[in-house]
This record gives structure tokens, sequence and C-alpha cells, in this order.
């Protein structure tokens, strides 16, 4: 059981459970996947906006959980080198260091997803798995600046 966790599933295993679930929650209650409307329900309803916590909150909780529930059943630090500076510069404190700035990093994306009215991701599964012409406008802009931006950086730091 432990080599189950040593090594994440396969990019082909996690793409088509996550299209199985947005096609589930398509058929079963016609919504779109999205952690950004979890993260939404919990800003109104932290300041009142909302009564209660809809369903993409408890999605939010289950994506955060699961990670913590694997990272826990693992027995060992599951940050390996896979985040490049962050993990080269504290190798010493890794889990600790690492984890704060991704969390960090996580609630600004998710501030500035809300600004900017949508997610890429949300955008890229929700909008394209619903056949939108601007869904695969703006996912196919997104995936170009980053493959851009890359390249850009990567020049910079050569």
């Amino acid at each position: 059981m432990e080599d189950f966790f040593l090594h994440r599933p396969a990019w082909y295993v996690i793409g088509v459970s996550i299209g199985f679930v947005v096609l589930g929650l398509l058929a079963t209650i016609n919504q779109r996947i999205g952690v950004l409307g979890g993260y939404s329900n919990l800003l109104e309803r932290a300041t009142d906006r909302t009564p209660s916590l809809g369903w993409k909150a408890f999605f939010l909780f289950g994506v955060l959980g699961g990670s913590l529930v694997f990272r826990l059943l693992a027995g060992h630090s599951t940050v390996h080198n896979g985040y490049g500076w962050l993990t080269r510069t504290f190798h010493d404190h890794q889990t600790i260091v690492v984890g704060a700035f991704l969390l960090g990093a996580g609630t600004l994306i998710g501030f500035g997803a809300k600004l900017a009215g949508g997610c890429t991701s949300g955008n890229g599964l929700g909008a394209c798995s619903a056949g939108s012409p601007a869904g695969f406008t703006a996912t196919g802009t997104f995936i170009a600046v980053g493959i851009g931006a890359s390249f850009v950086i990567k020049g910079l730091i050569s």
C-alpha cells in the first residue's frame, strides 16, 4: 500500500477521472465543476451574504481534505522536487514552507480568479465540456500565454 503513495497516478488516469466527475455533475445536477465556486461560497458565508454552504464549498473541502489524507496516509512528505526553486531553496523545511507558499499562492489565485469572474480550470473543464466557443477561446488563450510566459522566464533565468 505504501507504494501507492510514492507516485501519483498517471495523467491519463487523473484526466479520465476528472472527466467522469464533470459528466456526472452535468448529468445529475446540471452544474459545472469548479473550485472557485467553493472559494466564493466560503467568502460569501464568512461575510453573511449567504445563509449556508453549498455543494461547491464541500467540493473544495473534499479537494483539500483528500490531499491532506493522502499526505497523512503516505507517512512521509509527498512534496518532492516537483516545485522547482521552492523545493530546492527550502529543502530542510520542505513540507512546512512549501506548503505555506502553495496555500498562500492558492489563496491569491482564488482571489484573482474571483476578481476576474472565473478561473482557468473551471473554464477549461466546465465551458469546454459544455461546447462553449468562448470557453475554447479562453482556454486556448490561457494555454498560449502560459507557454509563452514559460519561455520568457526560462530565457531570463538562463
